[in-house]
């Protein structure tokens, strides 16, 4: 892991989540980009036009088991729980064996906070506040309606 990395990666996640700002409604555009322990980019996604898929489990469904001791990059906290139902991104970053998760900002939305404490409590490194200014900007619109 190097700092240089980092900023690059949390770049590229950013520069997804802005591809679909103010089409996500109801939910916020997130980017994420997973790399493996080198640094090699394994995939990337943004939350679906409307609101879905969530872009975590658009890249954890991709890559499959290459999740195995990867490092994910990620706009938003990853959601702690899912109004469908469905596993949530942090569970399913734990699930997958995410070795360690940096998010830009914390979710301020009930639903979503909480990701963060799960997934440090599973063991996984999380490292919180990398480009936090930029991921807020480009989720401004959905951060007013919260």
């Amino acid at each position: 892991m190097s700092k240089r990395r980092d900023r690059r990666m949390m770049g590229r996640a950013l520069a997804l989540a802005d591809l679909n700002r103010g089409l996500t409604g109801p939910n916020p555009s997130v980017g994420c980009v997973v790399t493996d322990a080198t640094g090699r980019v394994l995939g990337g996604a943004v939350t679906g036009v409307g609101g879905r898929p969530h872009a975590e489990e658009q890249v954890l469904d991709a890559i499959g088991d290459a999740a195995r001791g990867s490092t994910a990059y990620v706009t938003l906290e990853p959601c702690s729980q899912r109004s469908s139902g469905a596993p949530s991104c942090s569970e399913r970053f734990v699930s997958a064996g995410v070795a360690r998760v940096v998010v830009a900002m914390r979710d301020p939305h009930p639903q979503g906070s909480g990701g963060i404490k799960r997934m440090k409590e599973a063991g996984i490194d999380v490292f919180l506040g990398l480009k936090s200014a930029s991921a807020r900007d480009v989720i401004s619109d959905w951060l007013a309606t919260i």
